[in-house]
């Protein structure tokens, strides 16, 4: 029989924020503009799921936000309004999983015509957010290693 650990699996998904964050700061560099948003809005989206699991087990959503309201306050006083804010980020970057894999087709517009550099500038600053929240939170616990 296995055993949830829910020890596991937050440190899984902060592996994942945190490759996803090296993904997006590769794709700027190469000025793949869709890449940055695709691997900004997956850091941002584990990042939130690492303190989710904390408390339960993560959906399969991209849109984790709901969750975590659902557990912040479950987290100590001090950390509910990092969790606000890292609900926020991910509310806001959940619609870029779908764009950055299938575009606009009612505008007939591929994810590649969907994206400036200031765009990628914006996902890109707001995942590192995300991760620093994540860091924070996950201090309280012991769990940033």
């Amino acid at each position: 029989m296995v055993i949830y650990d829910p020890k596991d699996e937050v440190r899984f998904r902060r592996r994942l924020a945190e490759g996803f964050l090296t993904e997006a700061e590769r794709s700027l560099s190469m000025r793949d503009w869709r890449g940055v948003v695709s691997y900004s809005q997956l850091a941002v989206e584990n990042a939130a799921k690492a303190i989710i699991a904390l408390f339960r087990a993560p959906s399969w959503s991209h849109d984790p936000s709901r969750e975590l309201l659902d557990v912040k306050e479950l987290l100590p006083p001090d950390a509910r309004s990092l969790a606000d804010k890292l609900a926020n980020i991910a509310h806001e970057l959940a619609p870029e999983h779908g764009r950055t894999t299938y575009g606009d087709p009612s505008l007939g517009l591929t994810p590649w015509d969907l994206y400036s550099e200031d765009d990628a500038k914006r996902c890109l600053a707001m995942a590192k957010k995300a991760i620093e929240i994540m860091k924070t939170i996950l201090a309280y616990y012991k769990l940033n290693s």
